[in-house]
């Protein structure tokens, strides 16, 4: 009768939950197909509600004819304009003034040298539609077009704005095909079939479409920001957590597979098995993502809810979807290499087993060798370029960017982009007056006025995002009160300084979220207090390799200032993973009577392939971005997938193991697992001498 009800299960469960997911699919399929509509990737939609910046734009929308699409048209020629070139510009910019709504009439400024001409064109035709305003952008550009050595250029905050928004949008098709190659291969080399890595890599796409349509439903229910940073790392996610979560159950089920006659059978014993650990470590990558939820800068904190989603749509697909297929593909899914029942594996000797013996003999020395090389590595944190700057944002030089060089040059002694500055009507002239009157102002006028606010548009007299507009744009806010400071250079501004608060309110908030979930499932402190500290250690390790080649081998100019937040919170519960398959196992081995080194070394060697496997999985997906056309994607990517390469074969691997046989039972306290078990009292048939030598 037993045999009934599990021979009724095997048929009835999977196919179930293969029905389920198709429900699921088409249910989700509206809204996931909606999710690049809300994408936004504006500077201001990335900073706070509280910054000058955000309040600038926001009540530059209310203003008559609402928000003004700025751009500037540069003519330029080395040897310096002809009186054609000079006719040509304006005839072009004529047209563009009949073919579009104005603010008022561009008028031509010179440079000194006579080289360059630039043309500043403004708009409120598209409004707040970011397809009408690149549309605008492209139309201008189709009529401002050179030839026989004058060169063209259309830039300004609406220029970078349209090229920043074509290269996020098209990153969502080669971020996502680059990453299904780079997985399919790995698992094609760790699986050796030709059939079983097309299940995982299936399962973890239809995650990633599950994910989508989830971040559509946060975005209208609870407005959570969706950019298209936050949108690729959530594809990262969903692929990068997905393989390494399949990789443990489809690991689990081999081995169940030769013990156990039906796979389904097998299947629900690997999951019993395995599927405590993969719910920790992802429960732990969730609650260190959610931490972000604390973060000022509406970009982070998007980016927390989005990357649990990616996460937690990633387990959900593989405990459910992937044991239903394999259930329903059995034994032959494995093929050529097919476990079969009640055969045993050949054994080899393993290489992380090799490895456990070298750190085993000498703990401490490996200890100490290894905390000296991160220490040594960090270091480079100290070679990081400075800041990031908006021209230096593109790996591959766009219009707008090729128009702010040309103008920094034609013009370097006055600023080319304008500081927006929002001040009450009633004390308009005077904060003009003041405006005027402050240090490093080269010019100020007043503009749009309405719904009791008046707009000044002024000009430094240093470069855009130099330190001398910088210290302009400080001063005007330290005096004008009651007013905003707003505009490209200024958003800058707020990006960094909400970044550094967020840094040192979010990172603690990680540290400790994870040590407690760390302590609950260990059911230890010096333990988890470990496996924090050798994250932390990966982290600034990454971070110094970043600074030895970003600047010398990458040529980047700049530091996105959310690289070292982004790259921590990543880093520490990612990692922290990998840390609670090894210290979960070392754990279980210690409850089943092995001593502490000899429970370190079994651990190591019973998961240090399937760990490795995860991690080359993991930092081949995150290093996908370093192909990405943004600086501030491919330092992330960079950072990320070089520390979780450190953490699986060093830290991993060496560290924490070498700690672990130092520390004996020391590591579990002050746990039950940290007090020596009592002996054993002596029988009549055994002495005890012979008992303690048995023992």
């Amino acid at each position: 009768m037993g045999a009934v009800k599990t021979t009724t299960r095997w048929r009835a469960v999977p196919w179930l939950v293969l029905g389920l997911w198709v429900a699921v699919m088409v249910l989700v399929s509206p809204f996931a197909a909606k999710l690049g509509d809300v994408q936004r990737d504006r500077a201001v939609d990335y900073l706070p509600n509280s910054a000058d910046s955000t309040q600038v734009a926001k009540i530059q929308e209310r203003l008559p004819g609402g928000e003004t699409t700025e751009m500037v048209v540069v003519y330029h020629r080395d040897g310096g304009l002809t009186g054609a070139d000079q006719e040509t510009a304006a005839r072009q910019i004529q047209q563009i003034a009949g073919e579009h709504t104005l603010v008022a009439e561009p008028v031509g400024v010179p440079s000194r040298d006579g080289t360059t001409l630039m043309y500043p064109v403004a708009s409120n035709e598209p409004g707040l539609d970011e397809d009408a305003r690149d549309k605008l952008v492209n139309d201008v550009r189709s009529v401002a077009t050179g030839g026989d050595g004058l060169r063209v250029e259309v830039g300004g905050e609406a220029g970078l704005a349209t090229d920043a928004g074509e290269v996020y949008n098209s990153l969502d098709g080669p971020l996502l095909y680059t990453t299904v190659a780079v997985v399919a291969i790995l698992l094609i080399i760790i699986y050796r079939s030709p059939f079983l890595w097309l299940v995982p890599l299936a399962v973890a796409g239809i995650a990633d479409f599950l994910s989508m349509g989830v971040a559509y439903g946060l975005n209208q229910w609870f407005g959570t920001s969706v950019t298209g940073q936050s949108s690729g790392i959530m594809t990262i996610l969903v692929f990068g957590a997905g393989t390494d979560y399949a990789l443990l159950l489809v690991s689990r089920y081999r081995e169940e597979l030769r013990r156990v006659e039906r796979p389904y059978d097998a299947m629900v014993r690997a999951l019993r098995g395995c599927g405590p650990a993969v719910l920790a470590s992802s429960g732990t990558v969730a609650a260190g993502l959610l931490c972000l939820l604390a973060a000022d800068l509406n970009s982070s904190r998007g980016m927390g809810p989005l990357g649990t989603v990616g996460v937690l749509c990633a387990l959900i697909a593989m405990l459910t979807l992937l044991p239903a297929l394999l259930v329903l593909l059995g034994r032959r899914v494995f093929w050529p290499l097919v476990p079969r029942h009640g055969v045993e594996p050949k054994a080899r000797r393993s290489l992380f087993a090799a490895m456990g013996s070298s750190a085993g003999r000498r703990p401490l020395t490996v200890l100490a060798s290894g905390a000296v090389l991160l220490g040594a590595l960090a270091l480079g944190t100290l070679n990081l370029p400075g800041d990031l700057k908006q021209e230096d944002s593109f790996t591959d030089k766009p219009d707008a960017v090729a128009a702010l060089q040309t103008l920094g040059a034609a013009f370097p002694e006055q600023g080319t982009r304008p500081i927006t500055v929002i001040t009450p009507t009633d004390g308009a002239d005077a904060a003009l007056a003041e405006v005027r009157g402050t240090d490093g102002v080269e010019n100020a006028e007043r503009g749009r006025s309405g719904d009791g606010w008046t707009e000044l548009t002024v000009l430094a007299a240093a470069p855009p995002q130099s330190d001398g507009e910088t210290r302009t744009i400080e001063d005007l806010r330290d005096r004008l009160d009651g007013s905003y400071v707003g505009g490209p250079s200024a958003e800058q501004i707020d990006l960094k300084d909400t970044n550094a608060r967020d840094q040192t309110v979010v990172v603690p908030l990680v540290l400790i979220s994870v040590l407690l979930i760390l302590v609950a499932l260990l059911r230890s402190l010096v333990a988890p207090l470990l496996l924090v500290a050798a994250v932390v250690a990966v982290w600034g390790a990454s971070l110094g390799i970043g600074g030895l080649v970003f600047g010398p081998l990458f040529g980047f100019d700049g530091t996105d200032p959310g690289l070292g937040l982004l790259s921590f919170v990543f880093l520490v519960a990612l990692g922290v993973d990998y840390g609670i398959f090894l210290m979960h196992r070392m754990r279980q081995e210690s409850l089943n009577g092995a001593e502490p080194e000899a429970a370190a070394l079994i651990a190591l060697r019973t998961t240090g392939g399937v760990i490795a496997s995860a991690g080359l999985v993991l930092a081949a997906t995150f290093a996908v971005l370093t192909s990405m056309p943004m600086v501030q994607l491919v330092e992330l990517g960079f950072v990320i997938a070089v520390g979780v390469l450190l953490d699986t074969f060093l830290v991993r691997t060496y560290l924490v193991t070498s700690a672990s046989v130092a520390l004996r039972r020391a590591v579990w306290w002050p746990g039950p697992l940290s007090r020596a078990p009592e002996a054993a009292p002596p029988t009549e048939e055994e002495p005890e001498p012979v008992a303690a030598a048995t023992r």
